[in-house]
């Protein structure tokens, strides 16, 4: 399973030999430097630890600074494991960059959406609302009746309701790679990825096709 650190650029648009617009996620991907590697016999299960985005010494913790060292890296604000299923051509210190990737391969992409705050059921959930007319009064983008009837005389667990929306840990599935900047370390995701501009995203090879 290859995996990457990586953070969203933001969007634009490419077209291709037929004219056909493309929208596309610009995303700096890497370098990740090897931190540690978890062993089956050590800690009871395979991953590699990769570190992103350099952090100055004085921000580091005396005992995040001694991990560091011993992986002969300079410190890194992002830490993040990802699985392998078998062991690879891989060590300490080592750099891991975008040309682990190649054009054409479908990527899973996680990161945090945008938090919108408190939102109502119209802009949570898609709610029609009520007629501006009619006796509606009070309650035009309001959800409606909530409850039930005699029985059970509850609102049921799971009610679409207002409440906070957005901040959530979104993956986005089989996204292709359009093109691949490894001098830069950038690569070019066709479609939207979760987060905001300057969001950290985990890039992993596709678990479903």
């Amino acid at each position: 399973m290859k995996g990457l650190l990586g953070k969203k650029l933001g969007m634009t648009r490419i077209f291709d030999q037929d004219g056909q617009m493309i929208p596309v996620t610009l995303i700096q991907a890497g370098p990740c430097p090897v931190v540690q590697l978890k062993t089956v016999e050590t800690d009871g299960y395979q991953a590699v630890q990769l570190g992103f985005l350099e952090r100055k010494d004085k921000h580091t913790n005396k005992p995040m600074a001694g991990h560091f060292k011993r992986a002969g890296v300079k410190p890194s604000r992002i830490l993040k494991e990802f699985r392998q299923s078998a062991q690879q051509n891989i060590n300490v210190g080592d750099l891991v960059k975008a040309d682990i990737f190649y054009p054409g391969e479908k990527l899973d992409i996680t990161g945090t959406t945008k938090g919108r705050g408190f939102a109502g059921v119209m802009k949570r959930h898609g709610f029609h609302g009520h007629k501006s007319s009619h006796g509606t009064h009070e309650s035009f983008r309001g959800p409606g009746a909530i409850g039930q009837c005699a029985y059970p005389g509850k609102v049921w667990k799971g009610k679409k309701m207002p409440g906070r929306m957005g901040n959530d840990r979104y993956t986005a599935r089989n996204l292709p790679v359009i093109r691949l900047e490894p001098e830069k370390n950038l690569i070019w995701i066709k479609g939207a990825v979760p987060g905001p501009n300057g969001g950290i995203l985990e890039i992993r090879q596709t678990k479903k096709k």
